[in-house]
């Protein structure tokens, strides 16, 4: 299991225990080859989150829908919060009822390893810590993402705060 020593099964206590003390609780199901996600039991779980970030391939395979913009609509009835990484394309999200599409930032792709992860930690650090706009914390998410793509390895290329602000910054 990729949840530790809680496993699965223990996570909808350990996420309203969370939530119950003040916490913002965010989940990436991360890759699951083995389908392990799927059926009511993450949908309830889902209730728990208040920022789920799946890619394009798990929110379309969680929500059963082809259309990410549907797959994005449907588990934002449970999650307080859907948005989607779709690499170099990006990512979406709905805020204020309409979808909102954020571009991915050209860069010199060396590899993609552990870019969700930068983009999650600049998404939670941008919207949750920094409390910035959904459309703006989507574009420091994908700063965070992208620029962790051109170096080798999942943390050689992480960028820091003032990496990711001069990014930023440079590209108005």
């Amino acid at each position: 299991s990729s949840c530790g020593t809680f496993g699965r099964a223990g996570l909808p206590v350990l996420f309203r225990q969370a939530r119950r003390a003040g916490l913002t609780v965010s989940l990436d199901t991360g890759c699951d080859p083995e389908g392990e996600w799927g059926g009511e039991e993450l949908l309830e779980l889902l209730e728990q989150v208040d920022v789920f970030l799946p890619n394009e391939g798990e929110v379309r395979a969680i929500a059963g829908e082809d259309d990410v913009e549907e797959a994005i609509r449907e588990l934002a009835k449970r999650a307080s919060l859907v948005v989607v990484k779709r690499g170099a394309s990006g990512a979406m999200s709905i805020g204020d009822g309409r979808v909102i599409h954020s571009p991915a930032f050209r860069v010199e792709v060396i590899d993609t390893t552990g870019a969700g992860d930068s983009f999650n930690a600049g998404f939670i650090y941008a919207y949750v810590v920094r409390e910035m706009e959904l459309e703006e914390a989507l574009r420091f998410a994908n700063a965070c993402g992208g620029l962790s793509t051109t170096g080798i390895g999942g943390t050689a290329a992480q960028p820091t705060l003032e990496q990711v602000l001069s990014f930023l910054e440079a590209r108005g």
